[in-house]
């Protein structure tokens, strides 16, 4: 089974994102949830990038990477929106990388490499008419990505909701996040 690093989006470490890495687990896979937030967690996506901001996005980057160390290797990287950072960087500049699950977020490959690592394969999910998603350039980041990755797929689901795989949040999507999990279990079936 596959080893996991999942990073949680900016609400922190919610107890959907715990679901979410349970339901991995339940699957046979290991998963690593290092929190980002050091045990804060924001009823609103308002509050929880107030608090990004106040850390600063390049600590939350630095700690999701130290998150890395002493893991194996071999690790697929997953992230949640803000978590699609470190998860992104990791999974281009970490050898030995086996994957790339990135949610509700996208980065041009150009933040931390040239181009995205031959032989690592990724999946990208959003929905297609969610603001930060569709709108603000991850969208074309993650068309980028597949254009020029033999390995890489982008889902869009039908919605404007950001986060909604989180069954804690109000943003929770039932049937789109079954779907989601349905294809990310297909991905890490796969790995080897």
């Amino acid at each position: 089974m596959t080893e996991i690093l999942l990073f949680h989006h900016a609400h922190g470490l919610t107890p959907g994102i715990r679901d979410f890495a349970a339901t991995l687990e339940r699957d046979g896979h290991t998963v690593h949830l290092p929190d980002l937030y050091e045990g804060n967690v924001f009823d609103t996506l308002d509050q929880g990038l107030a608090y990004a901001r106040e850390v600063g996005f390049g600590t939350l980057l630095e700690r999701g990477r130290l998150s890395a160390e002493g893991l194996a290797d071999a690790l697929v990287y997953a992230g949640f929106s803000l978590g699609v950072m470190p998860a992104q960087l990791l999974a281009q500049t970490r050898p030995g990388t086996k994957g790339a699950l990135l949610f509700n977020a996208c980065l041009p490959v150009s933040e931390f490499g040239d181009a995205w690592p031959q032989g690592v394969p990724v999946q990208i999910h959003g929905m297609d008419a969610d603001e930060f998603f569709a709108a603000e350039g991850d969208l074309d980041a993650a068309r980028a990505i597949v254009a020029s990755t033999p390995d890489a797929e982008l889902f869009l689901y039908p919605g404007d909701r950001h986060l909604f795989t989180d069954s804690s949040l109000p943003s929770y999507d039932k049937e789109a996040a079954a779907l989601l999990s349905e294809r990310v279990r297909g991905f890490l079936a796969k790995i080897e």
